[in-house]
């Protein structure tokens, strides 16, 4: 066969292979549109959504189109924080005559967590999107050259302008129990994730030393030496220029635990430990109870020793501010790192770390075990099971019931009593974590005593046997939610995935209007960091079996505190979303 007979043959071979392949695809295609049709008219139907993953949806499609930016004339990917689902119009921050729409990136950290959640349930990626490309301008073009964002408590960006905006209080950055969503930071860019958390630690700790840091941090420092830094372990309370709160530290705890987790720098992590043990080794050496913070403020000036201690005499500079206001009742122990008055330590700050002790597995086992301790001490000697109530005391176990201030100071006015509170849902919620982890027998006696004091019935003296619980319960806490998964997780009963369900729908009918969650029907503007469509969001892909696909809550918020026309200092919890009609 020559060249040309060749190429004649090689032509009519592939025509006839193409007619064939076509013939033999139409034969397929038909035959298994046959099969599908066939196959369809006798199989069910995919279950339909539930009325809690629509209303979950519903909401995200709202929160973009009413949320994103009309305002500034340039369409970014930024979204403000809420709106007046009546207006609809955005929230603002008034001051001194000057109206700022909201946009804080630290208060849609959970608005973010929802939006991926979202997609990773329906397949739509409408959802993280708008997240991912808000993160991403904020990287782009609003980051500080120190590597911090222009976000948390004292810091928005105006949308009317795109500036930043923070002289309405410390004009700074500040952390308070925030954990942000730093997984979908890393997503969008590790290297501005990496530079924020380290500018994080190097703009919040002031003498690494002593690990003396504080919640404000300057925007603008040179990165220092960060983890090449020398600590020397001092003892705890000692004299400091910052003030060490736990909220704060937590979320420092939780830059340097990710830190690692996402980058591998073992130093970020070695740091976060020593800073979570400096408040373990501030606990009362007899209780084991404590602490809120493990330093205590310099004193510059004497305040009065009579009278009320308001105003500036509330600052860190005249010293110790239990100290002042209590010292003379219990000289010795008022001190602001053993005031007990209402247990937050043992909520939030203890989910976090939580949280890294999972993730990080056996390198993060100690933050499980400092804080199953704490929590113990705290069940042992505060809590009262028969009224589900903790009292508040000091560190050292001197119970506080009934005490009348005997002046006005930083805690309040004279004449306030102490009372007994309720251990509520973040306390179960995060009590019912700590079993999940630990399975620690004391732990579930507090889980149990806590489920009845709350009304949800009995979990079972042995967790999941012989349980009564109400499945008639009309409790709507996205809290008790949160906690009943963490049974689920721990203990092999339905029953407990039943009762969330029934808190779920609760949740629903209390809190989802016109599009939005809220408190209940009075309120009027709708906050988009609401963690209610964030608790359904985990309930539905607990009841599909894929836990997995929600990010993990851990107890993370949003707040701006500074100065508000007509308010004076307060939060936006008190100025814009506590409004009702």
């Amino acid at each position: 066969m020559n060249s040309r007979d060749y190429k004649t043959w090689s032509t009519v071979n592939d025509s006839l292979s193409k007619l064939h392949k076509y013939i033999r695809q139409y034969f397929i295609t038909f035959t298994g549109i046959l099969i599908v049709g066939i196959s369809c008219s006798f199989q069910p139907q995919a279950p339909a959504e539930s009325e809690r993953l629509k209303s979950v949806k519903l909401f995200a499609e709202n929160v973009i189109a009413s949320g994103s930016d009309r305002w500034s004339g340039q369409s970014t990917p930024l979204l403000a924080d809420g709106i007046n689902i009546h207006t609809g119009e955005p929230v603002e921050w008034v001051f001194e005559g000057e109206h700022f729409i909201i946009h804080n990136l630290a208060n849609q950290q959970n608005l973010f967590r929802t939006l991926t959640g979202l997609s990773n349930l329906t397949g739509d990626e409408q959802f993280r999107n708008a997240a991912t490309k808000a993160i991403s301008y904020h990287f782009n073009y609003l980051r500080s050259d120190c590597g911090l964002l222009r976000w948390g408590g004292h810091q928005i960006i105006d949308m009317n302008t795109l500036e930043p905006i923070g002289h309405f209080d410390a004009n700074c950055h500040e952390f308070k129990n925030n954990f942000p969503f730093y997984d979908l930071m890393w997503e969008v860019d590790s290297e501005a994730t990496v530079e924020f958390l380290r500018a994080f630690w190097n703009a919040h700790i002031f003498d690494w030393s002593r690990l003396d840091m504080n919640r404000h941090g300057q925007y603008g420092l040179a990165m220092g030496n960060l983890w090449d830094n020398e600590f020397i372990q001092p003892e705890p309370f000692f004299e400091g220029d910052g003030l060490t709160f736990i909220n704060a530290g937590s979320d420092l705890i939780y830059a340097g635990g990710i830190l690692y987790y996402l980058n591998r720098e073992s130093e970020a992590l070695d740091w976060a430990k020593l800073l979570a043990k400096q408040f373990v080794r501030a606990r009362h050496p007899e209780t084991g109870l404590g602490v809120y913070q493990y330093s205590k403020p310099v004193r510059r000036q004497n305040p009065p020793e009579e009278g009320p201690l308001e105003g500036r005499l509330t600052w860190s500079s005249y010293g110790d501010r239990a100290e002042n206001q209590f010292g003379k009742d219990f000289p010795g122990m008022a001190r602001e790192g053993w005031a007990l008055f209402h247990g937050g330590i043992y909520t939030l700050p203890k989910l976090i770390q939580f949280e890294l002790s999972e993730r990080l597995g056996e390198k993060g086992k100690e933050f499980l075990d400092w804080s199953v301790e704490g929590m113990k001490s705290y069940a042992r000697h505060a809590y009262d099971p028969a009224n589900n109530h903790f009292k508040p005391m000091w560190a050292d176990g001197t119970d506080l019931s009934g005490y009348k201030f005997p002046r006005t100071g930083y805690y309040g006015k004279e004449g306030r009593v102490l009372e007994p509170f309720t251990a509520n849902e973040q306390f179960l919620f995060s009590f019912t974590r700590a079993y999940r982890l630990s399975r620690d027998e004391i732990i579930w006696e507090t889980v149990r005593s806590m489920f009845r004091g709350l009304g949800l019935g009995d979990p079972g003296v042995q967790p999941g046997t012989d349980t009564r619980l109400n499945l008639q319960t009309d409790n709507s806490n996205p809290y008790a939610l949160f906690a009943l998964l963490e049974v689920s997780r721990a203990v092999d009963n339905p029953v407990f995935l039943e009762l969330a369900e029934v808190i779920g729908d609760n949740i629903l009918k209390r809190s989802f209007h016109k599009g939005y969650f809220l408190p209940d029907t009075n309120h009027i503007n709708a906050n988009f960091n609401a963690i209610e469509p964030l608790a359904l969001l985990s309930l539905e892909a607990a009841l599909m079996g894929n836990p997995e696909l929600i990010p993990v809550y851990s107890g993370g918020r949003g707040y701006i505190h500074g100065r508000f026309d007509g308010k004076g200092r307060t939060y936006d919890a008190q100025a814009i979303w506590s409004k009702t009609e």
